[in-house]
């Protein structure tokens, strides 16, 4: 199953710097173990925004609610989960 997930990240100012740099790194460990494991298919930068949009391939609702609520970001995180279909018009 395909999902196109549009997340936003608001880290709070106060926070210790140290401790989101960490975060961050964890972070982008996460999202690049996802990607070789083949879950997270593609990974794109919001110019001008902390957020991203994404495309994960996972088996189930579930697997991809397990995955987003265990990223090191997620209690910083927005998101927007749209299920994706196949278009009758595409080609390849």
């Amino acid at each position: 199953m395909l999902y196109c997930v549009e997340m936003d990240v608001a880290i709070p100012h106060g926070l210790d710097p140290d401790q989101v740099a960490k975060l961050k790194a964890d972070e982008k460990a996460r999202a690049q173990d996802l990607q070789r494991q083949g879950k997270w298919r593609h990974l794109w930068r919001v110019t001008g925004r902390y957020a991203n949009i994404s495309v994960f391939d996972v088996e189930s609702h579930d697997e991809l609610h397990d995955i987003l609520s265990g990223l090191p970001l997620f209690p910083f995180m927005t998101m927007r989960v749209t299920p994706l279909a196949r278009h009758p018009s595409a080609i390849g």
